[in-house]
């Protein structure tokens, strides 16, 4: 089992002195920052006075305190700045002069308006990473449109994918583009951290939420170009191997079950008692497996119906076959392979003492990363922020008197 290393005793985190201004708002670029500041950067989260982030009011609260922030907004101090304000924006060009990365969402142009722009911004800090982060990107005939998530799942050809063949498109019931944006702006930025390293200069990351989900949809776009090719709905089916479905076992249980290596697949049918369609000239290939899925699924849904969960699960991994239970989050906490892994972890909390969240998302043997403390309240390292900024007191009060922190 890995062992996590002591926090007292290791070298600093990866990221240990990349400073980070979030400034912006539900998903994709404050989970990137999030991403961030697990493995040690310092990440100051930027809201409006008045209109903190959206994402404070999503999802479900205990006692009027939003749980999801918890997480999103973990490892992270939170700053009240009224950009629109002359007085806020030039707050900000002060703190973009000490930090590394800057993760804004506005729509194209707002910065420009506020005066902010990645120009006016390389004026006070040659080498920072602006990253921006839009529904549609920062050229194009969609440009200026709002957009979220949803919207980048539809065009994507991802709903398009999802549901029942006979059904409508089907859309994830969570930010799923979200995400992966999150992901691939976390990955754009260390990249550009390493060329701002080796050139000396920053540069602007346009990150579009309808793009990094389409890489992860396959090769459908050569398909497309080379033989016409539209991937169709298919449920829980692949058009590239079988069987891979879901099946419920003897006790109620959902097991879902992947055969996308050829010996597993035979190994499979072996298990089920179906030898005699491994023998088949289709059964050599997964594309090919796929278009008898109705012999194979009624196989395999046959031998697991008349099993319980357990038993089939045992005898899958007797013969080294891949399957697993469909959890829902109770499943998810109580499962042995994440406990070893630590994928849960306990975190203190001042609302709540401590609370359970996801980990970060990998663990390095030498400089691990952590949850240093969960998502704080709306402003609440503004004055702190300002004072390290230089700052006096009466200059802090001033600002707040006018609405400006």
């Amino acid at each position: 089992m890995f062992e996590t290393p002591d926090l007292e005793t290791v070298p600093q985190p990866p990221l240990a002195g990349v400073r980070v201004l979030d400034v912006s708002t539900l998903f994709a670029g404050p989970l990137a920052a999030t991403f961030l500041g697990d493995f040690g950067a310092d990440v100051t989260k930027v809201e409006h006075p008045r209109r903190p982030d959206a994402a404070r009011g999503h999802g479900p609260q205990k006692d009027g305190v939003n749980l999801w922030w918890k997480t999103l907004g973990r490892n992270k101090r939170t700053l009240t700045l009224d950009l629109s304000a002359a007085d806020g924006a030039e707050i900000l060009l002060r703190l973009v002069a000490g930090a590394d990365v800057m993760i804004e969402n506005f729509r194209p142009g707002t910065l420009e308006r506020w005066g902010l722009s990645p120009e006016r911004l390389f004026e006070v800090n040659p080498r920072l990473v602006l990253a921006r982060v839009t529904a549609f990107g920062q050229v194009g005939p969609y440009a200026g449109r709002p957009g979220f998530g949803s919207l980048a799942e539809a065009m994507s050809g991802f709903a398009a994918l999802t549901g029942a063949p006979d059904g409508p498109p089907t859309l994830p019931p969570f930010g799923l583009a979200d995400g992966i944006t999150a992901l691939a702006t976390a990955y754009a930025v260390m990249a550009t951290l390493r060329a701002t390293e080796r050139d000396g200069v920053g540069q602007v990351v346009d990150m579009a939420i309808i793009e990094p989900i389409l890489m992860l949809l396959g090769g459908q776009i050569t398909a497309w170009d080379q033989l016409g090719i539209v991937q169709p709905r298919t449920g829980n089916r692949s058009v590239n191997n079988a069987p891979r479905n879901v099946y419920r076992s003897r006790d109620g249980v959902w097991l879902a079950v992947s055969t996308s290596s050829q010996s597993i697949a035979e190994r499979v049918m072996q298990l089920v008692g179906r030898a005699d369609l491994t023998e088949q000239s289709w059964f050599a290939s997964g594309h090919e497996r796929a278009q008898h899925a109705d012999e194979l699924d009624d196989a395999v849904q046959q031998w697991i119906g008349s099993r319980d969960a357990d038993d089939v699960i045992a005898r899958f991994e007797e013969v080294s076959a891949a399957i697993a239970a469909v959890s829902d989050v109770r499943g998810v906490v109580a499962d042995p392979q994440y406990a070893a892994l630590g994928t849960v972890a306990r975190v203190p909390d001042p609302d709540f003492g401590d609370v359970a969240m996801q980990n970060v998302l990998f663990r390095l043997s030498r400089t691990p990363g952590s949850i240093r403390w969960t998502g704080r309240a709306h402003g609440a390292d503004t004055r702190d922020v300002l004072t390290d900024l230089g700052l006096s007191p009466q200059e802090i009060d001033d600002l707040t008197e006018r609405g400006v922190v």
